[in-house]
């Protein structure tokens, strides 16, 4: 066993985490569902495996779209697993080999984590890792240590279990055993490839705390588990900011009226403490409240926070307040306790309901709290966030916003954020700027080929990819084709056709693109398009797109610009055939304060030599703009090059199949092309870091071992 814990050494990522999680169970229905402490079992225990040293990626396997959804939004890959997988008799071993066999990657380590286990350390995870990748065993399983007295029965003989009947020693004088508790098995790939199952080769143990080493199989055991959550301690929670509503979130909500009709409230002495300490480390809070009582404004002055109140529209005021401040919005948590907490919920990434929360507002939320409104609901969220931004080694799983990389912290338990002098802009709910994740646009342009259901599905494919957007492009065909390519003869899938039937063709119209809008909403991205043409502008603007982009051929089409322009919304322009001359008379024209430009080259498909991305720190240093790279190369190097250099939204088109009819469908990028795109965007995000020079806590062993001279 070791006892030794990964923040301790240099842990590399090896990892790969399995975590099953069929919809099907018998004790407790759609039990990976279910909430402890206010976060789902499943979510726990991705939380759980993101936060171990030593992790490369985690994995869900499951049948059923409800928990695929809950993974992806706690930041998990999903692996579908097939009917003949997926039943009470299945073995948890046929999932992971399953999902090893699904995936294109080979791991050194193959964990199986289980969602019933609600409190998994990572910390002894890692640990458990190591053991394998240093080759200390072949797999290491958690157990819990226990000093209890045990029996079997043998055809009907009590027979005593490690233990003799006629010496019964103290507690301290006898050796443990060790209880499996479920919670993980680490194993080496290999091993269990040629096994088949968990256990073979060299066994090692992982202790891990016997208090709440347990497992979900029953409805007590779920009570058992939310009943010991508040014990536990606080989950560290992710977020840039906290807002939240008044009356049922730091009072009780009640009021009390004295004789002369002057209304008092309730409130927690531990929330001000909570408060106090979250403004130490620079997170703001802000209450929101519809009420119009002063007594909401004494109390934020007493704490020292913003406030908004006497608001009728919530959500409005939260979304301004958000864009004021620069904010991301899936980085603020909301915390609510009524219905009219509903709209403003959906404003953030992290919606939280107070344990009496109404039943809709608990359904809404992402974490539940423990505490009720006035007593101590506000301390509890405030101790998580704070807990998030000085634990560099957390014991329970840090709460991180789906997709997006967490801050950096220091040894001195800083959080640092990397950015530079070029402000973000602000697109819908994402901001895209320096210190922010990569915004990738799956370019699906003209793909769809008229047709909704493709359309539907190229969403999907950027959706499960990770992307944050899709881009379509809207012509008004009589405008926006040359008279002398209108009569033109074209051979089409459909038939031979002139040019401008063609075009008329492949356009979608209102109700087309009202479907679009509605499936991407769905699925969580947004979508918008290059108008080609004044007409497309007023068009897209009637359907409330957050964005414009301005096509390369466009770029010198200063009636469209100045329409662009018009709309008060931020621009995407793309810069491919185009001179620093004619740029420059562009952003003249569009104004630089919600601009974001992209370098580009349009070569279909480009070859590496003209892809030019120097041209990136040009374009940034020349207009002082956010600046991204919209790519038609074949392969990947080309764009996560030029996120290496400084790009902070990638656009590609993509494709269901590259052999698909149409221009643009060669230099696309199929769904397992955008999938690993996005994937090796966000690795290297992490890996570029914030520029500043100092010993990694990974290096420390290492100096200790191997630097015979100090400074």
């Amino acid at each position: 066993m070791s006892g030794t814990h990964p923040s301790d050494e240099a842990a590399t990522p090896v990892a790969l985490v399995v975590i099953p999680a069929r919809g099907g169970s018998q004790g407790v229905p759609l039990k990976n569902l279910e909430r402890v402490g206010g976060v789902s079992l499943v979510g726990r225990a991705v939380s759980s495996a993101l936060a171990a040293p030593g992790v490369s990626r985690v994995v869900v396997s499951t049948d059923h779209a409800g928990i695929a959804a809950e993974a992806r939004r706690f930041g998990a890959d999903v692996v579908e697993r097939p009917a003949d997988l997926s039943g009470s008799t299945a073995s948890s071993e046929s999932a992971v080999l399953h999902a090893l066999d699904t995936l294109d990657d080979e791991y050194e380590v193959t964990v199986l984590l289980q969602c019933t286990s609600p409190f998994v350390d990572p910390r002894a995870l890692g640990a458990a890792v190591a053991q394998v990748a240093d080759d200390e065993a072949d797999v290491v399983v958690a157990v819990a240590p226990t000093h209890d007295f045990q029996w079997v029965l043998t055809d009907g003989e009590a027979r005593p279990v490690g233990h003799a009947v006629d010496h019964r020693p103290r507690r301290q004088d006898r050796a443990p055993h060790f209880r499996e508790t479920g919670a993980f098995y680490v194993m080496r790939t290999a091993g269990l490839r040629a096994a088949g199952t968990r256990f073979f080769g060299r066994v090692a143990l992982q202790p891990v705390d016997e208090r709440t080493a347990m497992e979900i199989d029953e409805p007590a055991d779920l009570e058992l588990a939310r009943r010991l959550a508040q014990e536990v301690g606080v989950t560290a929670l992710d977020v840039d900011a906290v807002v939240t509503d008044f009356d049922g979130v730091h009072t009780d909500d009640h009021a009390h009226l004295d004789s002369n009709g002057l209304e008092s409230v309730r409130v927690h002495r531990g929330d001000g403490m909570g408060v106090g300490l979250l403004r130490r480390t620079g997170v703001p809070l802000l209450i929101l409240s519809t009420e119009r009582n002063p007594v909401v404004r004494a109390r934020a002055d007493k704490l020292g926070v913003d406030v908004l109140h006497g608001i009728e529209d919530k959500a409005a005021a939260l979304d301004e307040w958000i864009a004021v401040n620069r904010l991301d919005p899936d980085r603020v948590a909301y915390v609510g306790n009524d219905v009219n907490d509903l709209g403003a919920m959906t404003r953030v990434g992290w919606p939280i309901a107070v344990a009496d929360a109404h039943p809709r507002v608990r359904a809404a939320a992402r974490l539940v709290l423990t505490r009720r409104g006035g007593d101590g609901a506000v301390r509890e969220v405030c101790d998580a966030v704070v807990a998030a931004r000085t634990s560099s080694s957390p014991s329970q799983p840090v709460l991180h916003t789906s997709g997006r990389p967490a801050a950096t912290t220091t040894p001195g338990g800083i959080t640092r954020m990397t950015r530079n002098d070029v402000q973000p802009v602000s697109i819908g709910q994402h901001l895209v700027g320096d210190g922010q994740p990569v915004y990738v646009i799956g370019e699906i342009g003209l793909n769809h080929n008229g047709d909704v259901d493709i359309a539907r599905k190229l969403i999907d494919v950027a959706a499960d990819a990770g992307a944050q957007a899709v881009k379509f492009q809207k012509r008004t065909p009589e405008i926006s084709t040359p008279k002398d390519m209108r009569d033109k003869l074209r051979q089409t899938p459909w038939g031979e056709m002139t040019y401008l039937e063609y075009r008329y063709r492949v356009e979608f119209d209102r109700e087309q693109y009202q479907k679009v809008a509605q499936h991407a909403a769905e699925r969580g991205l947004q979508w918008f398009a290059s108008p080609w043409d004044v007409p497309s502008v007023e068009f897209l603007e009637d359907l409330d797109v957050p964005t414009h982009k301005v096509a390369s051929a466009s770029l010198t089409d200063t009636e469209l610009l100045s329409a662009l322009a018009a709309t008060g919304k931020p621009i995407i322009l793309s810069t491919g055939m185009s001179t620093l001359e004619q740029i420059d008379a562009a952003v003249e024209i569009l104004g630089s304060d919600k601009l974001v430009i992209l370098h580009a080259t349009s070569t279909y498909p480009l070859p590496p030599e003209e892809a030019n991305l120097r041209t990136i720190d040009t374009l940034r240093e020349r207009y002082g703009v956010p600046v991204g790279y919209s790519g038609h190369e074949r392969g990947l190097q080309i764009s996560l090059a030029a996120v290496a250099l400084g790009a902070v939204a990638v656009e590609r088109h993509i494709t269901l199949d590259r052999t698909m009819w149409g221009s643009d469908q060669a230099s696309s990028l199929e769904p397992a092309g955008l999938e690993h795109l996005v994937r090796d965007i966000r690795i290297l995000q992490d890996a570029l870091g914030d520029g500043v020079k100092r010993v990694m806590p990974g290096e420390l062993a290492p100096m200790s071992r191997l630097r015979r001279v100090g400074a």
